[in-house]
This record gives C-alpha cells, structure tokens and sequence, in this order.
C-alpha cells in the first residue's frame, strides 16, 4: 500500500474504509468501561453508601488487570493473530460488565469490574494495532485523528447517557457494555486485516520486539502516555464528577453533558489532525497539548458559575485531541509489523498504569490537600511535562513554532 497524498479526497475515502469503521466500533467499547460511568459516581457513593475517596476503586479495579495482561494478550495477538484475542476479549468485557447492573454490593461490584477490566486489556492496543497494520505513514496519522475523534464521540455521548439513565438508577449505566458482544460479532464476521506471519521461537521474538522499543524516542511516548492517562483517569474522569455536584449541586445529567462538551470538543479539534500535521511538526502539537492540559487544570478552583465552567471544559478539550492521536500515531510508526501488537500492547500497559495510578494519587492528594489542589497538581505535571519534552525530544522549530501555534499564526 502506498503512501498516499494529504489532500481532502484521500481523507474522504479514508472515511469509506470498512476495515476502519469495525476499528471505530471497537473504539467505541475500549471507552465505554469509564466513561458511561463516571457521572453516575455521586449517586452510586450514596446508594451503596460509600465515601467518595472509594469510587475511584471503581476505575482501579477495572483498569487493574491491563497493567499486567495487555503485554501478555499483544505477545499472542502477534503470534496467534489478532482476532483470535480481539473476539474474546470482547465477548468477556461485554458480559461481566453487563452483569455489574445486577449486583447491589459494592465487593461485588468491584469483582465484576475486574473481570470486565480482563476483557478490556486488549481493546485500547489491538485497535491502534490494526490501524498500524492497515495504513502507512502520514494517512496512519489521519486515521489516527478519526479513531481519537470517535473516541471522542464515544466520551460524549456515553457520559450523557450514563448520566441520563443514572437518573432512573445508578446501575443502568452498566447495562451498556452488552453492546460489545453483537460488536464482537461483527469483528468475527467482517474484519478483513493483515496478521502477522511469525516463525521465530518466543525467545527470539521476544528478543527482536524488546530490540525494536529500546529507543529514546519511544520512552518518551510512554512516558507522554502515562502522564496523560494520570491526568486524564486522575483527575478529570473520577474528580471533575465531584467537583461539580459539591460546588454546583449538578444532577447526574448535568454531570453528563458537562463532561460529554469535553469530548465534543475533543473530537472537533482530533478531526482536523490532518490540517494541522500539514503545518506543524508531531512533537509540536504534542507540546501544545500538554499547555492546554495544564492551562484548563489551573483555572477550574477558580470557576464559582456553571456556565463559565465552559472555559476549562473547552481548553482542556482542544490540549486532548491534539494529545492522543499524536501520541499513538508516533508510537505506531515506530513499531514493525510482526511486532506492533506487543508494542502497542506494552504502551497499553502504560496507559493502564496511568489508568490505575492517578485515583490513587489524587485520593492521597485530596485527602492531604483537598480538592482544588488535585487541580493543581495535574497543572503543575503537565507544565513539567512540557519541560520534559523540550529537552528529551528534537526541538524543531522550537519555541518560536510553539507559539505560532498557540497563535495560529500561518
């Protein structure tokens, strides 16, 4: 497959790959675990009678598992095939997760989230994998930016509708992972994808793949993911729910569709990807992104109306769909073939810790502290970070086409 120009209609037929539209499916699931969730945190704290530094668990737990089984499942999506991973995988997340909405105790709960949580793992990898397989160079990089967009819908839309039929009651959100199994479905019946053909023994293999990720450049995109997965999971998915109901009293709908005008704008500035590569260097807009995350983070203490709240949700929302695609684009491009699913599967592993650490870290920080510093402290990370990539990463056009950029200056 050849690399293909950047003009407009390549990115249209792009849109038509059937292929990418089961990877958009798959997508949607690797986000459904948190995000539907999230807005339903108050009234689950209350029914279950549970003090909020706890319902991070519920992240924890589901998030958990990934840390140790998302490089294992990439070494036999390699060695097996992708599908042969995917199919199950998703079969399993469908089911446990759909069994939470019939539980009423919270141990219970949690044991079903970790099993929901195994059938996770390999989602959020073998996904950003086939898209490796699928297309090359700079095309990987749009279709990168349409996967994040989706993702995006994803986040919108399911917080909004968690929040909604959280309303009736706190455990309806659970309902929706049964989605996976007809989608499970589809990925037996219709993906078409390249897998790979893999003759050495598991020694070698391990060797060749271990080889291929000892760069800096590709420690430096773990790393980028771990701090955004902390930020993100840490902060923004398991606080921003608290922040609102007790300093705005906001409903689990309101909570939703809140948290859904993220994703939103998310998924705008991740579908104009393309524009933007053309433009500005990867490592750039990845700078940006952390700018933005640090910018939004410092100013939510200090928002005292709903509407303005607006503000942060909006700057937070263009640094994240600069972020993630970039991120994944630039680690898929460093991966070869016969070794991109354990690849991207040990950056899945990453994310997870991230995913698991950062409700941790931030319950410590908000029992010491309280919690506007949680908001704080994930500024104070991401302007390190930014620091970081300045001096571990090529500077390019350097500070000069950082803020041609914040600018939008042509």
């Amino acid at each position: 497959m050849s690399s293909p120009s950047l003009d407009s209609t390549d990115s249209k037929h792009l849109l038509l790959n059937r292929n990418l539209h089961i990877i958009f499916a798959i997508t949607l699931m690797a986000v459904l675990g948190v995000s539907s969730i999230t807005p339903a945190f108050p009234r689950i704290t209350q029914a279950l009678n549970i003090s909020p530094q706890s319902i991070g668990l519920l992240i924890t737990v589901f998030t958990l598992p990934g840390i140790f089984l998302t490089p294992v499942l990439g070494v036999f999506a390699d060695r097996y095939g992708r599908k042969k991973i995917l199919i199950p995988s998703m079969f399993l997340f469908g089911i446990a997760g759909g069994l939470c909405a019939f539980t009423r105790s919270f141990e219970t709960l949690l044991i079903m989230r970790f099993f929901q949580g195994i059938g996770a793992a390999s989602l959020g990898a073998i996904n950003l994998t086939l898209i490796g397989d699928l297309f090359p160079g700079k095309q990987r990089t749009i279709a990168m930016g349409y996967n994040s967009s989706v993702l995006s819908v994803g986040t919108a839309s399911y917080p909004a509708i968690g929040g909604a039929v959280a309303a009736i009651a706190w455990y309806y959100p659970f309902l929706l992972a049964f989605l996976a199994i007809p989608i499970g479905l589809w990925v037996l019946l219709g993906l078409n994808n390249p897998e790979p053909r893999n003759n050495q023994s598991l020694g070698q293999y391990l060797k060749y793949a271990l080889k291929s990720m000892n760069k800096k450049n590709v420690y430096v995109y773990f790393t980028a993911n771990l701090v955004t997965f902390i930020i993100l999971y840490g902060i923004f998915l398991t606080y921003i729910p608290i922040f609102l109901h007790e300093h705005f009293q906001s409903s689990t709908v309101v909570i939703g569709l809140v948290m859904s005008s993220t994703s939103v704008v998310t998924a705008i500035t991740a579908s104009q990807l393309g524009r933007l590569v053309r433009r500005f260097s990867e490592i750039d807009l990845l700078r940006v992104s952390y700018l933005l995350y640090s910018l939004g983070l410092l100013l939510i203490p200090f928002i005292h109306s709903l509407y303005i709240f607006i503000i942060p949700v909006v700057i937070f929302g263009i640094g994240h769909g600069l972020n993630i695609p970039v991120v994944q684009s630039l680690l898929a491009g460093e991966a070869p073939l016969e070794h991109r699913a354990a690849f991207m599967s040990l950056n899945g592993m990453v994310l997870r810790l991230g995913q698991t650490l950062g409700p941790i870290i931030m319950a410590g920080i908000f029992l010491l502290l309280g919690l506007d510093w949680i908001f704080f402290a994930g500024c104070m990370l991401a302007v390190l970070f930014v620091i970081f990539l300045f001096i571990f990463t090529k500077k390019n056009k350097g500070l000069i086409s950082l803020l041609s950029l914040l600018t939008f200056e042509k």
